[in-house]
Protein backbone atom coordinates (compact mmCIF):
# COMPACT_ATOMS: atom_id res chain seq x y z
CA UNK A 1 0.00 0.00 0.00
CA UNK A 2 1.37 3.48 -0.85
CA UNK A 3 2.60 5.58 2.05
CA UNK A 4 -0.24 8.07 1.57
CA UNK A 5 -2.93 5.42 2.10
CA UNK A 6 -1.08 4.04 5.13
CA UNK A 7 -1.05 7.52 6.66
CA UNK A 8 -4.77 7.92 5.99
CA UNK A 9 -5.51 4.64 7.78
CA UNK A 10 -3.33 5.49 10.79
CA UNK A 11 -4.92 8.95 10.98
CA UNK A 12 -8.35 7.32 11.11
CA UNK A 13 -7.25 5.02 13.93
CA UNK A 14 -5.93 8.05 15.83
CA UNK A 15 -9.00 10.18 15.07
CA UNK A 16 -6.69 12.90 13.79
CA UNK A 17 -6.33 14.59 10.40
CA UNK A 18 -4.31 13.30 7.45
CA UNK A 19 -2.47 16.65 7.40
CA UNK A 20 -1.23 16.24 10.98
CA UNK A 21 0.23 12.82 10.18
CA UNK A 22 1.54 13.86 6.74
CA UNK A 23 3.54 16.57 8.47
CA UNK A 24 4.64 14.24 11.29
CA UNK A 25 5.96 11.47 9.02
CA UNK A 26 7.59 13.97 6.66
CA UNK A 27 9.43 15.80 9.47
CA UNK A 28 10.45 12.62 11.30
CA UNK A 29 11.75 11.10 8.07
CA UNK A 30 14.00 14.14 7.55
CA UNK A 31 15.21 14.03 11.17
CA UNK A 32 15.98 10.29 11.28
CA UNK A 33 16.46 9.32 7.63
CA UNK A 34 14.02 6.43 8.13
CA UNK A 35 11.54 5.84 5.32
CA UNK A 36 8.41 3.70 4.99
CA UNK A 37 7.53 3.88 8.69
CA UNK A 38 3.82 4.52 8.12
CA UNK A 39 3.59 1.56 5.77
CA UNK A 40 5.48 -0.66 8.24
CA UNK A 41 3.06 0.24 11.06
CA UNK A 42 0.06 -0.22 8.77
CA UNK A 43 1.22 -3.66 7.62
CA UNK A 44 2.15 -4.81 11.12
CA UNK A 45 -1.28 -3.77 12.38
CA UNK A 46 -2.98 -5.51 9.44
CA UNK A 47 -1.13 -8.80 9.92
CA UNK A 48 -2.12 -8.98 13.58
CA UNK A 49 -5.74 -8.04 12.86
CA UNK A 50 -6.04 -10.70 10.12
CA UNK A 51 -4.52 -13.37 12.37
CA UNK A 52 -6.79 -12.56 15.30
CA UNK A 53 -9.96 -12.38 13.20
CA UNK A 54 -9.06 -15.80 11.82
CA UNK A 55 -8.63 -17.13 15.36
CA UNK A 56 -12.07 -15.73 16.17
CA UNK A 57 -13.54 -17.35 13.06
CA UNK A 58 -14.55 -13.98 11.60
CA UNK A 59 -14.28 -13.13 7.91
CA UNK A 60 -12.88 -9.63 7.69
CA UNK A 61 -15.04 -8.55 4.76
CA UNK A 62 -18.16 -9.62 6.66
CA UNK A 63 -17.19 -8.29 10.10
CA UNK A 64 -18.97 -5.44 11.82
CA UNK A 65 -17.77 -3.45 14.84
CA UNK A 66 -20.40 -4.64 17.31
CA UNK A 67 -19.84 -8.34 16.55
CA UNK A 68 -16.03 -8.06 16.73
CA UNK A 69 -16.27 -6.20 20.04
CA UNK A 70 -18.58 -8.91 21.43
CA UNK A 71 -16.15 -11.66 20.42
CA UNK A 72 -13.19 -9.81 21.95
CA UNK A 73 -15.21 -9.37 25.15
CA UNK A 74 -15.84 -13.13 25.26
CA UNK A 75 -12.10 -13.82 24.89
CA UNK A 76 -11.37 -11.35 27.70
CA UNK A 77 -14.01 -12.94 29.92
CA UNK A 78 -12.62 -16.43 29.26
CA UNK A 79 -9.09 -15.29 30.16
CA UNK A 80 -10.25 -13.51 33.31
CA UNK A 81 -12.12 -16.59 34.52
CA UNK A 82 -9.04 -18.77 33.98
CA UNK A 83 -6.83 -16.14 35.59
CA UNK A 84 -9.10 -16.08 38.65
CA UNK A 85 -8.49 -19.82 39.04
CA UNK A 86 -4.75 -19.33 38.43
CA UNK A 87 -4.58 -16.80 41.28
CA UNK A 88 -6.24 -19.24 43.68
CA UNK A 89 -9.76 -17.75 43.49
CA UNK A 90 -8.94 -14.58 45.47
CA UNK A 91 -11.66 -13.10 47.66
CA UNK A 92 -11.17 -9.39 47.04
CA UNK A 93 -13.21 -8.49 50.11
CA UNK A 94 -10.49 -9.87 52.41
CA UNK A 95 -7.07 -8.47 53.29
CA UNK A 96 -5.57 -11.92 52.71
CA UNK A 97 -7.00 -12.01 49.18
CA UNK A 98 -3.96 -11.42 47.05
CA UNK A 99 -1.00 -13.35 48.44
CA UNK A 100 -0.73 -15.58 45.37
CA UNK A 101 -1.15 -12.62 43.03
CA UNK A 102 1.62 -10.66 44.73
CA UNK A 103 3.91 -13.70 44.62
CA UNK A 104 3.29 -14.05 40.87
CA UNK A 105 3.91 -10.34 40.29
CA UNK A 106 7.17 -10.45 42.23
CA UNK A 107 8.25 -13.49 40.22
CA UNK A 108 7.78 -11.82 36.82
CA UNK A 109 9.15 -8.35 37.60
CA UNK A 110 12.78 -7.52 38.17
CA UNK A 111 12.58 -4.04 39.63
CA UNK A 112 15.48 -2.53 41.54
CA UNK A 113 14.99 -0.63 44.82
CA UNK A 114 13.31 2.74 44.37
CA UNK A 115 14.07 6.24 45.61
CA UNK A 116 11.40 7.34 48.07
CA UNK A 117 10.62 9.65 50.97
CA UNK A 118 12.19 8.43 54.20
CA UNK A 119 9.72 6.91 56.65
CA UNK A 120 10.81 9.41 59.28
CA UNK A 121 9.84 12.21 56.89
CA UNK A 122 6.44 10.63 56.28
CA UNK A 123 5.80 10.54 60.04
CA UNK A 124 6.88 14.17 60.37
CA UNK A 125 4.37 15.24 57.71
CA UNK A 126 1.55 13.56 59.64
CA UNK A 127 2.56 15.19 62.93
CA UNK A 128 2.95 18.60 61.26
CA UNK A 129 -0.54 18.46 59.72
CA UNK A 130 -2.66 15.79 61.45
CA UNK A 131 -5.20 14.10 59.14
CA UNK A 132 -8.40 14.92 61.06
CA UNK A 133 -10.79 12.71 59.09
CA UNK A 134 -8.56 9.65 59.46
CA UNK A 135 -8.09 10.30 63.17
CA UNK A 136 -11.83 10.69 63.74
CA UNK A 137 -12.63 7.57 61.72
CA UNK A 138 -10.14 5.50 63.73
CA UNK A 139 -10.98 7.10 67.10
CA UNK A 140 -7.72 8.98 67.74
CA UNK A 141 -7.39 12.40 69.36
CA UNK A 142 -3.58 12.37 69.51
CA UNK A 143 -1.67 12.20 66.21
CA UNK A 144 1.38 10.75 67.97
CA UNK A 145 -0.69 7.71 68.94
CA UNK A 146 -2.01 7.40 65.40
CA UNK A 147 1.54 7.35 64.00
CA UNK A 148 2.75 4.94 66.70
CA UNK A 149 -0.09 2.43 66.47
CA UNK A 150 -1.23 2.40 62.83
CA UNK A 151 0.58 1.19 59.72
CA UNK A 152 2.36 4.19 58.19
CA UNK A 153 1.73 3.09 54.60
CA UNK A 154 -1.96 2.52 55.26
CA UNK A 155 -2.32 6.03 56.69
CA UNK A 156 -0.69 7.56 53.62
CA UNK A 157 -2.88 5.48 51.32
CA UNK A 158 -5.96 6.63 53.24
CA UNK A 159 -5.03 10.29 52.87
CA UNK A 160 -6.06 10.08 49.20
CA UNK A 161 -9.58 8.83 49.81
CA UNK A 162 -10.44 10.07 53.31
CA UNK A 163 -9.09 13.61 53.55
CA UNK A 164 -10.42 16.63 51.67
CA UNK A 165 -8.60 17.18 48.36
CA UNK A 166 -8.31 20.93 48.88
CA UNK A 167 -6.81 20.44 52.35
CA UNK A 168 -4.35 17.93 50.93
CA UNK A 169 -3.16 20.25 48.17
CA UNK A 170 -3.17 23.51 50.11
CA UNK A 171 -2.05 22.30 53.55
CA UNK A 172 -0.71 18.75 53.78
CA UNK A 173 1.40 18.74 50.60
CA UNK A 174 2.70 22.31 50.96
CA UNK A 175 5.80 21.18 52.95
CA UNK A 176 6.75 19.03 49.94
CA UNK A 177 8.07 22.25 48.41
CA UNK A 178 10.80 22.27 51.07
CA UNK A 179 12.00 18.73 50.38
CA UNK A 180 15.62 18.09 49.48
CA UNK A 181 17.60 15.06 48.38
CA UNK A 182 18.32 14.14 52.03
CA UNK A 183 14.59 13.55 52.49
CA UNK A 184 14.77 10.50 50.18
CA UNK A 185 16.28 7.04 50.52
CA UNK A 186 16.72 3.84 48.52
CA UNK A 187 14.27 1.07 49.46
CA UNK A 188 11.98 -1.47 47.83
CA UNK A 189 8.48 -0.66 46.59
CA UNK A 190 5.70 -1.94 48.86
CA UNK A 191 2.51 -3.67 47.69
CA UNK A 192 -0.12 -3.39 50.44
CA UNK A 193 -3.55 -4.90 50.81
CA UNK A 194 -5.23 -2.53 53.26
CA UNK A 195 -7.09 -3.89 56.27
CA UNK A 196 -10.87 -4.44 55.94
CA UNK A 197 -11.59 -1.47 58.22
CA UNK A 198 -10.49 0.87 55.43
CA UNK A 199 -13.28 -0.33 53.14
CA UNK A 200 -16.00 0.96 55.48
CA UNK A 201 -14.09 4.20 56.02
CA UNK A 202 -13.52 4.66 52.28
CA UNK A 203 -17.18 4.05 51.47
CA UNK A 204 -18.20 6.63 54.05
CA UNK A 205 -16.08 9.33 52.40
CA UNK A 206 -16.22 8.51 48.69
CA UNK A 207 -19.18 6.13 48.34
CA UNK A 208 -19.47 4.24 45.09
CA UNK A 209 -16.79 6.37 43.39
CA UNK A 210 -14.08 4.43 45.20
CA UNK A 211 -11.12 3.31 43.08
CA UNK A 212 -9.79 0.39 45.07
CA UNK A 213 -6.33 0.17 43.44
CA UNK A 214 -3.92 3.10 43.48
CA UNK A 215 -0.34 4.11 44.21
CA UNK A 216 1.85 6.77 45.81
CA UNK A 217 4.93 7.49 43.73
CA UNK A 218 6.89 9.42 46.35
CA UNK A 219 6.08 6.86 49.08
CA UNK A 220 6.87 3.80 46.95
CA UNK A 221 3.50 2.18 47.54
CA UNK A 222 0.92 0.31 45.48
CA UNK A 223 -2.21 -0.36 47.53
CA UNK A 224 -5.43 -2.31 47.17
CA UNK A 225 -8.53 -1.63 49.26
CA UNK A 226 -10.69 -4.73 49.82
CA UNK A 227 -14.04 -4.46 48.01
CA UNK A 228 -17.38 -5.57 49.44
CA UNK A 229 -18.98 -7.07 46.35
CA UNK A 230 -18.23 -10.56 45.07
CA UNK A 231 -15.69 -11.20 42.34
CA UNK A 232 -16.94 -9.55 39.14
CA UNK A 233 -15.99 -10.22 35.53
CA UNK A 234 -12.61 -8.68 34.72
CA UNK A 235 -11.59 -8.06 38.33
CA UNK A 236 -8.69 -10.51 38.47
CA UNK A 237 -7.06 -9.33 35.24
CA UNK A 238 -7.73 -5.68 36.04
CA UNK A 239 -6.23 -5.89 39.52
CA UNK A 240 -3.18 -7.86 38.41
CA UNK A 241 -2.41 -5.65 35.40
CA UNK A 242 -2.94 -2.39 37.32
CA UNK A 243 -0.58 -3.42 40.13
CA UNK A 244 2.01 -4.42 37.55
CA UNK A 245 1.56 -1.12 35.71
CA UNK A 246 1.86 0.94 38.91
CA UNK A 247 5.11 -0.80 39.82
CA UNK A 248 6.60 0.29 36.49
CA UNK A 249 5.16 3.78 36.86
CA UNK A 250 6.76 4.16 40.29
CA UNK A 251 10.06 2.86 38.90
CA UNK A 252 9.87 5.47 36.12
CA UNK A 253 9.24 8.32 38.57
CA UNK A 254 12.19 7.18 40.67
CA UNK A 255 14.37 8.01 37.65
CA UNK A 256 12.98 11.54 37.81
CA UNK A 257 13.36 11.84 41.60
CA UNK A 258 17.03 10.86 41.27
CA UNK A 259 17.50 13.33 38.45
CA UNK A 260 15.96 16.19 40.45
CA UNK A 261 18.10 15.30 43.47
CA UNK A 262 21.07 16.72 41.56
CA UNK A 263 19.30 19.92 40.48
CA UNK A 264 18.16 23.09 42.31
CA UNK A 265 14.54 23.53 43.47
CA UNK A 266 14.21 19.83 44.27
CA UNK A 267 10.99 20.15 46.29
CA UNK A 268 9.24 22.44 43.82
CA UNK A 269 10.14 20.09 40.98
CA UNK A 270 8.75 17.11 42.91
CA UNK A 271 5.45 18.93 43.56
CA UNK A 272 5.09 19.89 39.91
CA UNK A 273 5.90 16.36 38.81
CA UNK A 274 3.40 14.73 41.16
CA UNK A 275 0.64 17.07 39.99
CA UNK A 276 0.78 15.46 36.54
CA UNK A 277 0.27 18.81 34.84
CA UNK A 278 -0.02 18.69 31.05
CA UNK A 279 0.90 21.76 29.02
CA UNK A 280 -1.85 23.25 26.88
CA UNK A 281 -0.02 26.10 25.20
CA UNK A 282 2.11 26.21 22.09
CA UNK A 283 5.49 24.50 21.95
CA UNK A 284 8.27 26.90 21.06
CA UNK A 285 11.68 26.36 19.51
CA UNK A 286 13.19 24.99 16.35
CA UNK A 287 12.76 21.43 15.09
CA UNK A 288 9.77 19.12 15.49
CA UNK A 289 7.96 18.89 18.82
CA UNK A 290 6.10 16.03 20.47
CA UNK A 291 4.00 17.05 23.48
CA UNK A 292 4.42 14.91 26.63
CA UNK A 293 1.03 13.95 28.09
CA UNK A 294 1.43 12.41 31.56
CA UNK A 295 -2.04 10.96 31.89
CA UNK A 296 -4.98 9.69 29.86
CA UNK A 297 -6.70 12.92 28.82
CA UNK A 298 -9.34 10.96 26.89
CA UNK A 299 -10.78 9.69 30.19
CA UNK A 300 -11.77 13.29 30.96
CA UNK A 301 -12.51 14.60 27.47
CA UNK A 302 -12.19 12.36 24.37
CA UNK A 303 -12.17 15.53 22.25
CA UNK A 304 -9.30 17.29 24.04
CA UNK A 305 -7.40 18.94 21.14
CA UNK A 306 -4.04 17.81 22.56
CA UNK A 307 -5.02 14.21 21.77
CA UNK A 308 -4.97 14.93 18.03
CA UNK A 309 -1.49 16.42 17.82
CA UNK A 310 1.84 14.51 17.93
CA UNK A 311 2.47 13.44 21.51
CA UNK A 312 4.00 10.71 23.65
CA UNK A 313 2.64 9.30 26.88
CA UNK A 314 4.70 7.75 29.70
CA UNK A 315 1.60 5.82 30.87
CA UNK A 316 1.87 3.75 27.70
CA UNK A 317 5.56 3.10 28.37
CA UNK A 318 4.64 1.52 31.71
CA UNK A 319 1.83 -0.52 30.16
CA UNK A 320 4.14 -1.78 27.43
CA UNK A 321 6.50 -3.20 30.07
CA UNK A 322 3.62 -4.70 32.04
CA UNK A 323 2.13 -6.34 28.96
CA UNK A 324 5.47 -7.86 27.96
CA UNK A 325 5.73 -9.42 31.41
CA UNK A 326 2.18 -10.72 31.18
CA UNK A 327 2.98 -12.21 27.76
CA UNK A 328 6.01 -14.03 29.19
CA UNK A 329 3.95 -15.25 32.15
CA UNK A 330 1.17 -16.49 29.83
CA UNK A 331 3.69 -18.42 27.75
CA UNK A 332 4.89 -20.28 30.85
CA UNK A 333 1.37 -20.74 32.23
CA UNK A 334 -1.02 -21.74 29.42
CA UNK A 335 -3.74 -22.41 32.00
CA UNK A 336 -4.23 -18.62 32.20
CA UNK A 337 -5.83 -18.78 28.72
CA UNK A 338 -4.15 -15.56 27.69
CA UNK A 339 -2.82 -17.11 24.47
CA UNK A 340 -5.21 -15.14 22.26
CA UNK A 341 -3.83 -11.87 23.66
CA UNK A 342 -0.19 -12.84 23.28
CA UNK A 343 1.41 -11.18 20.29
CA UNK A 344 -1.18 -8.40 20.09
CA UNK A 345 0.81 -5.19 20.43
CA UNK A 346 -0.98 -2.53 22.43
CA UNK A 347 -1.33 -0.17 19.43
CA UNK A 348 -3.44 -2.59 17.35
CA UNK A 349 -6.90 -1.49 16.24
CA UNK A 350 -9.16 -1.65 13.20
CA UNK A 351 -12.02 0.26 11.61
CA UNK A 352 -15.17 -1.78 10.97
CA UNK A 353 -18.63 -1.02 9.53
CA UNK A 354 -21.11 -0.03 12.24
CA UNK A 355 -24.57 0.10 10.65
CA UNK A 356 -26.23 3.52 10.88
CA UNK A 357 -23.15 4.90 12.65
CA UNK A 358 -21.14 4.32 9.48
CA UNK A 359 -17.97 2.88 10.95
CA UNK A 360 -16.24 2.56 14.32
CA UNK A 361 -12.76 1.90 15.64
CA UNK A 362 -12.33 -1.32 17.60
CA UNK A 363 -9.38 -1.64 19.98
CA UNK A 364 -7.62 -5.01 20.11
CA UNK A 365 -5.64 -3.87 23.15
CA UNK A 366 -6.14 -6.15 26.15
CA UNK A 367 -6.44 -3.26 28.61
CA UNK A 368 -9.22 -1.52 26.69
CA UNK A 369 -11.08 -4.82 26.57
CA UNK A 370 -10.56 -5.48 30.29
CA UNK A 371 -12.09 -2.06 31.00
CA UNK A 372 -15.03 -2.88 28.78
CA UNK A 373 -15.52 -6.17 30.62
CA UNK A 374 -15.36 -4.62 34.10
CA UNK A 375 -18.00 -2.10 32.97
CA UNK A 376 -20.33 -4.89 31.90
CA UNK A 377 -19.53 -4.50 28.20
CA UNK A 378 -21.43 -1.22 28.17
CA UNK A 379 -18.53 1.13 27.48
CA UNK A 380 -16.27 1.58 24.48
CA UNK A 381 -12.63 2.09 25.35
CA UNK A 382 -9.96 3.18 22.87
CA UNK A 383 -7.58 5.38 24.79
CA UNK A 384 -4.95 2.74 25.65
CA UNK A 385 -4.75 1.67 21.99
CA UNK A 386 -4.67 5.21 20.61
CA UNK A 387 -2.03 6.48 23.03
CA UNK A 388 0.03 3.36 22.31
CA UNK A 389 -0.19 4.07 18.57
CA UNK A 390 1.22 7.57 19.03
CA UNK A 391 4.07 6.05 21.06
CA UNK A 392 4.52 3.35 18.40
CA UNK A 393 5.14 5.99 15.72
CA UNK A 394 7.78 7.64 17.90
CA UNK A 395 9.40 4.29 18.75
CA UNK A 396 9.63 3.26 15.08
CA UNK A 397 11.57 6.42 14.32
CA UNK A 398 13.62 6.80 17.52
CA UNK A 399 13.62 3.49 19.45
CA UNK A 400 11.91 2.30 22.63
CA UNK A 401 14.78 3.16 24.98
CA UNK A 402 15.14 6.61 23.41
CA UNK A 403 11.45 7.31 24.04
CA UNK A 404 11.77 6.78 27.79
CA UNK A 405 15.09 8.61 27.91
CA UNK A 406 13.67 11.69 26.17
CA UNK A 407 10.55 11.75 28.34
CA UNK A 408 12.73 11.69 31.47
CA UNK A 409 14.90 14.48 30.05
CA UNK A 410 12.02 16.71 28.98
CA UNK A 411 9.03 16.01 31.21
CA UNK A 412 9.33 19.28 33.14
CA UNK A 413 9.43 21.20 29.83
CA UNK A 414 6.35 19.35 28.64
CA UNK A 415 7.54 18.38 25.17
CA UNK A 416 10.30 16.61 23.29
CA UNK A 417 12.06 18.76 20.71
CA UNK A 418 13.87 16.99 17.89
Amino acid sequence: MPEEQSIQKIAKLLRTSDNVLDNLFSKMEKITGKKGVAQKIYEENGVIISRKLEELGIQKDKADAQFVEAQLLEKTKEADSAFYEFLGKPDFSQQACCGTMIDVIKSITNLKPGYFLKQEKLRNFLVLNPPKNIMAALGYTDVSKLVAEEDLYEIFAALRFVEDERWLNEVFFRPYNDLNADSFEERKTEIKILGEKWLAIAEKFVGKKLHNISHLKEVGLVFIIPVKKENFAGQSLETFSLVLHYLHEIDFYCQLFRKYAELPNFGANIVKLLSGAVGSGGMSGAGFQWRIIQRYLAKIDPQDPRLFEPHVNPETVHWLKAEKEMDAMAEKNPQTKLDFWRGIDDFVGEVFPAGKKGEEIVSFDLLDNILSLTHGGLGKYLYHQQEALWNKIFIEFMGEEKLEELIVENIEKGFVQL
